[in-house]
């Protein structure tokens, strides 16, 4: 603010439109893309409808392979998953102690929980997990968030620290005053939570070194082996101090009492998490993750004016540390609730806002574009792989399904010059073949899920279990409305200037 002071008013306001175009081009080159299929064929009729028919014929080959990619990926971390859950990681860590290595079991775990309008018994089930946890008690840490004005919240803590606070080592109730200037929401409630708690440790005369902080949403179980996991390999990792360990998100708690499209939706974003962490060179934190409060410190806390928080935390802790920095798996599940709220119409409005608020991790693309090459201590090639990924995800998310759903189709709606000629035909017939094969993938993904789930309720009949399976061949509608949508509102709000407000997901 002081440097615009020494400009002149056309320099500030063509700086200002500078970054304001800078920030809508991921929402420009989205919607030029999605539209390729048709305006290319009407500008460049028969050569057109050939390069888009060619294009969707390439992206279906692209698709297929994805797809297989995707199966194995999701297998290589279910199996990962079941080999960790049957091991007793307390046992290793006392193991390790009496070996003389660094010791596991220094580390104390400290859970921030935040709040806002969940239920008692939502933070009862996170809070009675985490006590739980087969770790030690003198060795768990639990502090819930609240608004500084939430009365009800204050009310639910008081309770659940008389019943579960004389079973950890400490119970914290921190009591977010909402600076101004913040954008209302979990990024600058954590932000506040974070430099709290910092504070009260320090007084408390705790070693900083050894406190590990766990991000965790208001409805998420951790496993019982979590904790002690996280120490074991925490002791044992050399870049300890530059990583974030992620879990893996299973969003099944409340799994048949949601309808079908949110359960169909719960699964393939559990199975997309799953094929994220076969391929660490990809895996981003994502709702709920944990690392060392000197990180989380040295990295400067949450932001407090976004809303993606776990992206854009990610994304400075990867400016700050550079190539030493890492997101690694946790081959234990994070049980979480799937969006529910009173009625079957507003289900659906909430599975939607939620994939509308992490679909706005687009606004991360202009954040992480304008600081790309302000750190050469950062490979280039990193930094650019990095960002390559970030962008090619968000485009992905809505342009390939679109195109594969209708690509194949406007070449011979826009030019039927190219519809009648047997290439034409013939391209739009091998494309729908190719689309056919990579559905039946959804027969692995049908397993997969079968083996994560909870029974299914003894009061279900027959005809309801069996369609409970055959649902998730309904992904491609259920993807389109619940998925493509909400994803393509984020970018065409970013687009627009129509900054998006952060609405908790319900959950009831």
């Amino acid at each position: 603010m002081i440097a615009e002071r020494h400009q002149s008013a056309p320099e500030v306001a063509l700086r200002q439109f500078g970054a304001r175009l800078f920030e809508a081009a991921p929402g420009l080159v989205t919607w030029i893309l999605l539209l390729a299929p048709v305006w290319i064929p009407i500008v460049f009729p028969w050569p057109g409808a050939f390069l888009v028919a060619g294009a969707v014929l390439v992206f279906d080959v692209y698709w297929l392979i994805r797809s297989v990619s995707v199966v194995t990926g999701v297998y290589e971390t279910f199996t990962r998953m079941r080999r960790d859950m049957a091991t007793d990681w307390l046992a290793m860590c006392v193991k390790d102690r009496a070996a003389g290595r660094r010791d596991p079991l220094q580390y104390i775990h400290l859970s921030i929980v935040l709040t806002y309008t969940e239920p008692y018994h939502v933070l009862e089930h996170t809070v009675e997990a985490i006590v739980d946890a087969n770790y030690p008690p003198e060795l768990k840490m639990i502090a819930i968030i609240t608004r500084d004005t939430d009365k009800p919240g204050w009310e639910n803590v008081a309770k659940l620290k008389a019943k579960f606070g004389d079973s950890v080592v400490g119970f914290y109730h921190i009591k977010d005053a909402v600076e101004p200037g913040v954008v209302v929401g979990k990024s600058a409630a954590m932000n506040w939570g974070g430099r709290w708690m910092r504070t009260v440790l320090t007084d408390e005369g705790y070693d900083l070194d050894r406190i590990l902080v766990t991000d965790l949403d208001s409805d998420y179980r951790v496993h019982p082996q979590y904790f002690a996991w996280i120490s074991w390999h925490h002791a044992r990792d050399a870049l300890r101090d530059y990583t974030i360990w992620q879990p893996v998100p299973l969003f099944h708690n409340n799994i048949w009492q949601v309808p079908m499209a949110v359960r169909v939706m719960s699964a393939s974003t559990t199975q997309w998490q799953m094929f994220l962490h076969s391929r660490p060179h990809r895996l981003v934190a994502f709702s709920s993750y944990t690392c060392s409060l000197q990180f989380i410190h040295r990295v400067g806390y949450w932001d407090k004016d976004v809303i993606p928080e776990d992206s854009r935390f990610y994304w400075k802790a990867f400016f700050t540390f550079g190539k030493r920095f890492s997101v690694k798996s946790v081959y234990l599940p994070l049980y979480g609730d799937s969006p529910k709220s009173s009625d079957y119409a507003s289900t659906h409005m909430s599975q939607y806002s939620q994939i509308k608020r992490w679909a706005w991790g687009i606004t991360d693309v202009p954040y992480v574009l304008a600081r790309l090459f302000q750190h050469p201590e950062i490979p280039l090639t990193l930094r650019v792989r990095r960002f390559s990924n970030l962008f090619l995800n968000h485009l992905n998310w809505i342009f390939l399904p679109l195109l594969l759903m209708f690509g194949s189709s406007a070449p011979i709606w826009l030019s039927n010059d190219f519809a009648l000629t047997p290439l034409g035909q013939d391209m739009w017939a091998a494309s729908s073949i190719i689309l056919s094969v990579t559905l039946s993938t959804v027969l692995f993904f049908m397993y997969f899920e079968s083996q994560m789930l909870p029974p299914k309720p003894a009061d279900w009949p027959w005809w309801r279990r069996v369609a409970a399976h055959l649902q998730y061949f309904a992904y491609p509608v259920v993807g389109l409305v619940l998925s493509v949508l909400p994803a393509l509102e984020a970018h065409t709000r970013l687009l627009l200037g129509r900054y998006l407000e952060y609405r908790v997901t319900e959950k009831t």
